[in-house]
């Protein structure tokens, strides 16, 4: 009965986890190029008290033994690079990578973080960066009294001024950077990610070409987060919590019976 407690205990705790999953996904349902996170489950160290095979005689063999599992946590949460819904906004300086691939921007301590968030903005000097002020990298400067901006699917940015709209001049070329495990990259918020040991080292490339996505000006990509999903895994959390919570509970009344009657 004590075991049972521990290993009830592992469940809570572990559902906890999951529930704070959940939440995460939902509250992002609204933030753009959110990927869901799914957290994933394993059992616990066994306790083998009668080895599977064992002789059990000279002439016969345990088929299954006895194990006495202690119980389960959260080992991982993976994230899901499944493409969000495209949005159109009309808004020059938004862009959704349609495919693989990440937008570079250049990070205050000189590193570059990596991130699926088109709403892009211009700063004071003209540069083209996120909503938190990190530049785009490689960098794309908008001179001034620019009428129009292009992108191009191929990540070509160009710029139109007044009086100019038949010559447009060429800005540069944004570029994706693409990662053989995504999901092993390093998530710090802001929308934003940076390289492990287990996303391996970026390669970068043109949008639309070596299996890259290719770039939509005046379009944005949702979070991936399915809000039914989500809801239906909430409500099998809860159930589970509950059953652990019962599990203490009987184990509990288990230990006062003995308690009173010994």
């Amino acid at each position: 009965m004590m075991s049972a407690l521990y290993v009830s205990k592992t469940g809570l705790a572990a559902q906890d986890k999951q529930l704070s999953t959940i939440s995460n996904n939902l509250a992002n349902t609204s933030t753009v190029g959110f990927k869901r996170d799914r957290a994933m489950f394993e059992d616990l160290i066994y306790q083998i008290q009668r080895q599977p095979g064992a002789q059990e005689t000279q002439d016969s063999q345990l088929p299954s033994g006895l194990q006495i599992g202690t119980g389960s946590r959260v080992v991982a949460t993976q994230k899901q690079f499944t493409q969000g819904n495209l949005q159109v906004t009309e808004q020059p300086l938004d862009l959704a990578i349609n495919g693989r691939g990440f937008l570079q921007v250049l990070q205050s301590d000189g590193s570059i973080a990596y991130t699926r968030n088109g709403q892009l903005e211009i700063n004071g000097e003209g540069q083209v960066v996120t909503a938190e002020g990190l530049v785009l990298e490689p960098a794309i400067t908008i001179p001034e009294g620019t009428s129009k901006i292009s992108i191009g699917k191929d990540g070509t940015v160009s710029a139109y001024s007044p009086g100019n709209e038949a010559t447009p001049q060429q800005l540069g070329n944004i570029t994706l950077a693409d990662f053989v495990n995504p999901t092993g990259l390093q998530a710090i918020g802001s929308n934003l990610f940076v390289q492990t040991v287990a996303s391996g080292t970026p390669t970068q490339g043109a949008p639309g070409e070596n299996g890259m996505g290719s770039l939509l000006q005046g379009q944005l990509e949702g979070s991936n987060v399915d809000i039914v999903e989500e809801m239906v895994n909430m409500i099998t959390t809860q159930r589970a919590y509950e059953m652990n919570s019962k599990v203490v509970s009987t184990a509990d009344q288990m230990l006062q019976n003995i308690a009173q009657n010994l």
